[in-house]
């Protein structure tokens, strides 16, 4: 219970008539006739405050949430019998991004009163909604009072996985196009027999089946289809490496987010998708097949977080050598260094004698920001320089990689899911599995 400003601006009024009425006796009744009269009406303000009751407020809201989305928010909130002002705010998780709140509102009899804003999540798991925070004015106004309303609920924010909602309306040709993955298709090619077809200019003669032309008397082709039923499993680094900040989000949210795209669309083409998390939590999931294996993606890997701790590769190729018998692509997603790649080079050849590996670099982002940069005193060549040394360091643990048939993506946290796919489609395409 506060008072308002008009209270106190009241009360102030009334204390400099005090000063007035000590130097001029007949001012005295006067200003203890105000005084009582204040006191009544704040007294009897005061009284109709605490006997209000408290607004019935509703909150509607999603149960899933993806990260670095906003979403909104709407409170319902019942005004009651009587008029009254009230100001809003709810109590959402901290640090989340709000947009509309506080809201200042005066509640009709009879009406329920709406209040619209949204919110950003800033952190993957588990968040709790309080309940919602109200402040009652006095009928008078001269008083305020703070009162919270509404039921507790908690949320889950997921990775996000708003761009896989735009992707079930498209084929997934168009969908890998619009992640910024190009791979020219050769029609009609692959490694698994499709269907017999007539003959179309741009066929090649060795899709023609004679056998089935000399019985239709015209050319038949053979088409082909990219092989099914394979596996691809996302290995993602928990470790200290991908604690590092690329703007709003971590390199390991950036690798989380791009996971979900490539498991998606080789879920879409047929495939199976597991998930390893190693280094810091640990998580696997066994390779599944069906759009509906996202879903079980999603609630494996929604609350994972990376930990300050080194990651063990060599136990990481263990793990999942022990895992996963059948031939599959493995994609591990790290930020490679070149002090890993001893580590990273003796796990990556213990998987390549069953599996094909793809190793993924994150690179930070600032890096490329600073060799763009104009240099203009010395330390700022000093800066250029130390980087540029930096990232030729980490090109020669690339190399080393390369050299032993490794595929490795050196990337940006934004150019990371469309890297991801375009790799998995040519693997699919060449038909390397």
């Amino acid at each position: 219970m506060r008072p308002t400003m008009a209270l106190i601006v009241l009360l102030a009024v009334w204390g400099l008539g005090g000063v007035a009425a000590s130097l001029w006796p007949p001012a005295i009744p006067p200003w203890q006739l105000f005084g009582s009269a204040l006191l009544l009406l704040s007294i009897a303000d005061l009284a109709m405050l605490v006997r209000r009751p408290t607004p019935d407020v509703v909150r509607s809201m999603a149960d899933a949430w993806p990260i670095g989305i906003a979403r909104p928010v709407s409170l319902h909130i019942d005004g009651g019998a009587k008029a009254q002002h009230v100001e809003v705010f709810d109590l959402h998780p901290p640090g989340w991004r709000v947009d509309g709140l506080p809201r200042a509102l005066r509640l009709a009899p009879g009406t329920v009163a709406r209040v619209d804003y949204t919110l950003q999540p800033d952190m993957r798991g588990p968040a709790q909604f309080e309940g919602v925070q109200l402040r009652l004015r006095s009928p008078l106004g001269l008083w305020r009072q703070r009162r919270e309303a509404g039921t507790p609920r908690q949320v889950r924010v997921f990775p996000n996985f708003a761009p896989l909602t735009r992707f079930a309306l498209l084929s997934a040709d168009r969908a890998s196009r619009l992640v910024g993955a190009h791979i020219k298709r050769r029609r009609g090619e692959g490694t698994d027999f499709h269907q017999m077809r007539e003959y179309r200019v741009g066929d090649s003669l060795r899709q023609i089946d004679w056998k089935a032309s000399s019985r239709a008397r015209k050319l038949i082709s053979r088409e082909y289809q990219d092989e099914k039923n394979q596996q691809l499993v996302v290995v993602l680094d928990t470790g200290r490496r991908m604690l590092a900040q690329d703007g709003a989000l971590s390199h390991f949210d950036q690798a989380l987010d791009a996971a979900l795209v490539v498991s998606y669309l080789a879920l879409r083409q047929g495939d199976a998708v597991g998930l390893l998390a190693t280094g810091g939590e640990r998580r696997w999931m066994a390779p599944q097949r069906g759009l509906a294996a996202i879903d079980t993606l999603l609630r494996v890997s929604h609350d994972l977080q990376p930990q300050p701790v080194a990651t063990d590769y060599l136990a990481a190729a263990t793990e999942l050598s022990r895992r996963q018998r059948r031939r599959g692509l493995l994609m591990l997603v790290t930020n490679l260094r070149d002090e890993d790649i001893d580590d990273v080079l003796a796990a990556v050849r213990m998987l390549q004698k069953r599996h094909l590996v793809v190793v993924a670099s994150l690179r930070e982002r600032a890096l490329d920001e600073v060799l763009d940069a104009d240099v203009h005193d010395h330390d700022d060549a000093v800066r250029a320089g130390a980087t540029a040394r930096y990232l030729a360091q980490r090109k020669a643990a690339h190399d080393a990689l390369r050299n032993h048939r490794i595929g490795v993506l050196d990337v940006t946290g934004d150019e990371l899911p469309a890297a991801l796919v375009q790799r998995y489609l040519a693997i699919k395409r060449d038909g390397l599995l």
